[in-house]
């Protein structure tokens, strides 16, 4: 059952996924899709390797508060538009950390994919004392705003998107997932209904179907960046990315890594931006190793404020 922050009259839904007593993970997800798109097997894995995880629903997503609808265009025409937005990027930060004082976690390890890896670098950038650690997935920067943005995506794949229609039925509803997960897939890479029936019928049974809803989808995308650069990062920084996503160029990911200081870079030959199954215990690996370093400087850092200080002779 999802329990709810509250931030600024906004109710967001969140959700304990196992691992109680190891290291706090936070997992924040995509663009219009809610916290039910992260695959168990993925859970599984983390949990596996001693994190706490826990994921939340954004706003305007899942289960947490979906604001009046306004005449809104394409999701990704929302990226252009000169109309105030419906609620800034720091809004969607500052959820997260809402999140995080209703579980009572001080500070966090955050992992964001897509959207949610945007989102992630500009709580790491406007909260660093609440993160552990960053890791952002299939992400562009954050210091890419308006008709920037664009140079990351790849065309072909959003006119594949604007042409997907099917019926609102539940079979509709899963149909519309398969196909957005084949356009999100690696090239060549098979994905039938089993890929995406857990991320449905999870969605299914809360009465949620938020990647259909395009006039949310382009709230969150339109929501505006004020706040400062990946450069601001103090916090252990990951950046995974596929070589085969077909949604976002490679490039995206090298960019956030040269401008996070000490970023480390990771692209997985094959994997697109769906996260199938054969990467899960990959991502699992590099988040451990991540948060182990992390720990690992942090008690050098402590060791040597314990240290006394010698004064030399003039």
């Amino acid at each position: 059952m999802p329990r709810f922050a509250h931030h600024d009259g906004i109710r967001i839904a969140f959700e304990d996924l196992g691992g109680a007593g190891g290291d706090p993970l936070l997992l924040v997800m995509g663009l219009g899709t809610s916290r039910f798109w992260w695959p168990d097997g993925l859970v599984d894995e983390l949990v596996h390797r001693g994190f706490h995880v826990v994921a939340y629903d954004q706003r305007d997503a899942g289960q947490s508060t979906h604001l009046p609808d306004r005449r809104e265009g394409s999701p990704f025409a929302a990226l252009l538009r000169r109309t105030p937005p419906a609620y800034s990027a720091e809004d969607l930060a500052d959820d997260a950390v809402a999140v995080l004082d209703a579980l009572g976690w001080e500070r966090a390890h955050l992992f964001g994919h897509s959207l949610g890896g945007l989102v992630a670098q500009r709580v790491a950038i406007r909260h660093p004392e609440r993160v552990r650690t960053l890791t952002t997935s299939s992400a562009v920067p954050s210091d890419a705003k308006g008709l920037s943005v664009l140079r990351y995506l790849r065309l072909a794949s959003l006119i594949r998107f604007a042409r997907l229609h099917h019926p609102e039925t539940p079979q509709g509803n899963l149909a519309l997932a398969l196909a957005a997960a084949r356009i999100l897939a690696a090239p060549g890479r098979h994905i039938d209904e089993h890929d995406v029936r857990e991320l449905v019928d999870k969605e299914a049974a809360h009465q949620v179907t938020s990647f259909r809803d395009q006039k949310a989808q382009s709230r969150q995308i339109g929501a505006k960046w004020h706040g400062g650069p990946l450069a601001a990062i103090t916090a252990p920084t990951l950046v995974l990315h596929g070589s085969g996503d077909p949604l976002l160029r490679v490039s995206a990911a090298r960019d956030i890594a040269a401008a996070v200081p000490g970023a480390r870079l990771r692209v997985l030959p094959g994997v697109g931006h769906f996260l199938t199954g054969d990467v899960r215990a990959t991502y699992a690996d590099e988040l451990r190793t991540l948060a182990d370093r992390a720990a690992e400087l942090r008690t050098l850092a402590d060791r040597a404020a314990q240290q006394p200080r010698t004064v030399g002779e003039d």
